[in-house]
């Protein structure tokens, strides 16, 4: 039998779908390499230097790449690709930033090669203090610039200056929720937390972990909360973010209400656990002017600094968040692809991958939903399609989401799943409110005032209103555990952590039948289909296929169903 993998002098992997091996191999490959196209037949994986680094992080060794490497290859492995992997693995943790004892900072290495190309770079000369004895010194003010310049040259650095411990705030995790039902972490999210700390050493205290959603992200980060037992800022998305972080507090520990603090365009409380937008942080007066609530950063005495959602962090955040290397720092996310390619930013500023469950192993174990994902292809009438021939590349997109022919595939949808709670998610009002309105479905909006839209919340979960159309607001931070069904209109071009944030609206276990269908509508033979198979690279890495049906195939699989 013939090897699934074909790994290629210039780093890329080709990795065959048919092969018997191909899903055991395709679980280790996606932890130190990136997945960069998936057709039917051969999927393409790149190694990159921070796709090991992120692998080394969670202790992923150069010899079980190679070893997992020459398992499942065809051909013998090239000899520059396992020397790019020892090489770059090796540089994790080469390079370190520590504190000594009089507070200053300097990067020590073993490699004195190191040490020399770094202090001759001039990427980094602005932040040298000076350089004797094998050390470099840094200006205590730049501790996160010098991270982001090392990363950039090729060294990321170790952080183990240490931080400040922030005032001390203890607080209990509760037995029972409110609702009486009993509580306790479940073993990965308690691993997590455990592997984040590091048993308060300099060692752990700052990075990212990585979990799908639906699998209690908010439950590791009250779970770091505790272990770090200081005042804690959260930085969440939005407002609805803010009540859904309070009530799972409120609703898993025995922190009093009157200790958490909202700050957000509508209320500016600081308390010792302070929940705020990214908005309200990168709000100012005028273009380039000061932003004006930064001073909430050094309003308290914070131990410890969450990041909701951090791979939607907006670039000032990470320019504050260089000024706050001293303190713990904690991202949460279900997943570290950026469509603005600041991924090393993540890792040098909030730091590296600390946890990540592969979706499908979760799903093995009932903690999130098994999810089924659909593509089904629809037409252009031949008026529309003249006007998408002669229309410039945005304009295209945007009339194949459109495409009027959707709704055809969604009334075929609904029909099926009429029992089901279903969402309705897309990116253009227009079409949105053209749904709410033929299917007589509430319509959730950016517009929507935020009691309205609690309310439509509350009647979804409590199965008053069973159908939900909803624009990009509900892409992430929402908690609808009993929705099962997601029908995809339309996206933000290829967005790859979009299709991974929706998909996640439907993951949340389900109880007695524990399944979910996310389906996608593309208009077929568009700009739309390339857009399309680039936004599932992410789901597919994580092991799930997209099922593909024209709306005659999937008409005819449904009278299919009804016949037999």
């Amino acid at each position: 039998m013939s090897k699934p993998l074909i790994v290629q002098s210039d780093k890329t992997m080709l990795l065959e779908v048919d092969n018997p091996e191909f899903e055991a191999c395709q679980l280790v490959v996606s932890k130190f390499a990136e997945l960069e196209k998936s057709p039917e037949y051969l999927h393409t994986y790149r190694i990159s230097p921070l796709s090991l680094w992120n692998a080394a992080s969670i202790k992923m060794s150069a010899d079980e790449i190679v070893e997992c490497l020459e398992k499942y290859s065809r051909y013998s492995v090239p000899k520059n690709v396992v020397n790019e992997i020892k090489e770059q693995i090796g540089r994790y943790g080469k390079v370190k930033l520590v504190k000594e004892e009089n507070g200053d900072l300097c990067i020590i290495s073993n490699e004195k090669g190191f040490l020399q190309e770094i202090s001759n770079h001039r990427a980094v000369q602005p932040y040298i203090e000076k350089t004797e004895n094998d050390k470099i010194y840094i200006k205590k003010e730049f501790r996160g610039h010098i991270k982001q310049a090392l990363i950039k040259i090729g060294f990321p650095v170790e952080d183990l200056a240490g931080y400040d411990e922030g005032n001390k705030y203890g607080f209990n995790l509760k037995p029972t929720t409110k609702s009486g039902r009993k509580f306790g972490m479940r073993d990965y999210q308690r691993a997590s937390v455990e592997v984040f700390h590091a048993g308060g050493g300099n060692e752990g205290g700052s990075g990212v972990v990585v979990l799908p959603c639906g699998a209690g992200k908010t439950i590791v980060g009250i779970g770091v909360m505790q272990i770090v037992g200081a005042e804690t800022l959260i930085l969440v998305t939005n407002t609805l973010s803010i009540r859904q972080w309070k009530n799972e507090i409120l609703d898993k520990t025995d922190i009093p209400e009157s200790d958490i603090g909202e700050y957000s365009g509508e209320v500016k409380e600081i308390k010792p656990i302070t929940i705020a937008t990214y908005n309200i942080l990168t709000h100012r007066k005028k273009k380039g002017g000061d932003f004006t609530h930064f001073h909430l950063f050094s309003a308290n005495n914070w131990g410890l600094i969450v990041y909701d959602e951090v791979h939607l962090l907006p670039a000032p955040v990470f320019r504050m968040t260089s000024e706050l290397q001293a303190k713990r720092r904690l991202g949460l996310t279900a997943t570290l692809v950026r469509e603005d390619g600041l991924e090393e930013d993540v890792f040098s500023l909030i730091g590296p991958k600390k946890y990540d469950v592969p979706w499908k192993e979760l799903e093995s174990k009932s903690w999130i939903a098994e999810a089924k994902c659909k593509e089904i292809r629809v037409s252009m009438e031949d008026d529309l399609r003249m006007r998408y021939s002669i229309a410039d590349d945005r304009e295209k997109f945007r009339l194949a989401s459109e495409n009027p022919e959707k709704l055809k595939a969604i009334g075929m949808i609904m029909k099926k799943h009429s029992e089901s709670h279903l969402l309705v998610i897309g990116q253009y009002i227009n079409q949105l409110e053209e749904i709410s309105k033929a299917f007589k479905i509430p319509l959730i909006t950016g517009k929507t005032p935020l009691g309205e839209r609690q309310e439509l919340y509350d009647a979804f979960r409590s199965g008053r209103i069973k159908s939900l159309v909803v624009s990009k607001v509900a892409n992430f931070s929402i908690d609808l555990p009993d929705a099962n069904i997601a029908i995809q209109v339309s996206g933000t071009f290829g967005s790859r952590q979009e299709e991974a944030q929706r998909l996640g609206r439907i993951l949340r276990p389900k109880g007695e039948d524990n399944t979910a269908v996310f389906y996608s509508l593309i208009s077929r033979d568009t700009n739309e289909e390339r857009f399309g198979q680039n936004r599932q690279l992410f789901l597919t890495e994580q092991g799930y296929e997209y099922e593909i049906y024209t709306l005659d195939q999937f008409r005819e699989s449904l009278e299919e169903k009804v016949g037999a």
